[in-house]
């Protein structure tokens, strides 16, 4: 199990550093790592909606995936609006932050009519598959459009670094809490929902957060950006605790979902790891938290 789980991990670490790259180095920023957000956002809905189904609950597969990508895509009008030839207006009513709201009210209002089309009277489920593809657009959708607006954030190689810090940070503390949780984990933290975790493995995971954090503040941004960021000393420990706390939150949300529903595993599509949704749930609860961060400028700001 542990030797599929780093197989699978380097991997798709590979994937995404190449992917990393071709960004970094293409005029658009952004266009090379959006196929790679919709496939974790795409996989991810599809484990949920597996889960959905397994626990009998009303739910429309096709339509709610599609609603998780169209919000994931409208959210990127400002990054590809380059593509235009044109830079994106300032002035542009919606703002960049604004698409999110769009695409998501879009995607709702295809779920609402896509039952609306199907309804024929005298049969029930439709309140049921509109309300699990709402939450699931909104759980899935609406945290994947806000690592769109982190890549948006300022100059194209700050929103890719920005980006790069978040996953880094995050995942820090997924495999320091693995890993301590493994080595010397004792007291249970919260058993009644994942009796794997660890409070020494938690701790594990902050710790191994934050010291990334310092890490992606001090050496990755700069080389990446080619200046240096000005930000507080208390700056990369604060994101380390915002991302490691609220990844642990996302993680111990897919468990009660899972347990809930009777489900051990979310997915077996990447080996050792499970499903898709296995790796973004932490990611799916530092999104927007993380977006913060840099906004308020807690995670720094270039000079």
């Amino acid at each position: 199990m542990l030797y599929q789980r780093l197989a699978t991990s380097a991997v798709l670490i590979s994937i995404v550093v190449a992917l990393i790259y071709l960004d970094h180095r293409f005029p658009t920023g952004g266009l090379w790592l959006l196929p790679l957000l919709l496939f974790f956002s795409v996989g991810t809905a599809i484990d949920v909606t597996r889960l959905w189904r397994s626990a009998n609950y009303p739910v429309r597969p096709l339509p709610t995936k599609i609603g998780v990508a169209i919000v994931v895509l409208i959210a990127s009008v400002p990054m590809l609006w380059p593509l235009s030839g044109e830079l994106y207006p300032a002035d542009c009513p919606v703002g960049r932050l604004g698409w999110i709201s769009v695409g998501a009210i879009v995607a709702l209002g295809l779920a609402i009519g896509n039952e609306m089309f199907r309804y024929r009277p005298g049969e029930t489920g439709a309140a049921g598959c509109v309300m699990t593809a709402s939450f699931t657009i909104l759980y899935i959708g609406v945290p994947m459009a806000f690592l769109v607006a982190i890549r948006c954030l300022g100059s194209s190689h700050w929103g890719l670094a920005a980006l790069i810090s978040l996953v880094a940070a995050t995942k820090a503390a997924d495999a320091g809490a693995y890993f301590t949780g493994r080595a010397i984990g004792r007291h249970k933290l919260i058993p009644r929902l994942s009796p794997g975790k660890t409070i020494e493995g938690a701790l594990g995971g902050v710790a191994a957060s934050i010291g990334v954090s310092f890490a992606m503040f001090h050496w990755l941004i700069p080389a990446l950006t080619g200046t240096p960021i000005d930000y507080p000393i208390w700056g990369p420990i604060a994101f380390g605790l915002v991302c490691s706390n609220c990844g642990m939150f996302g993680d111990l949300a897919e468990s009660l979902m899972k347990r809930d529903s009777g489900a051990k595993d979310s997915g077996n599509l990447l080996p050792g790891l499970g499903g898709v949704w296995d790796v973004t749930d932490s990611l799916i609860a530092t999104a927007l938290p993380g977006f913060l961060c840099f906004a308020i400028g807690v995670a720094g700001a270039p000079v």
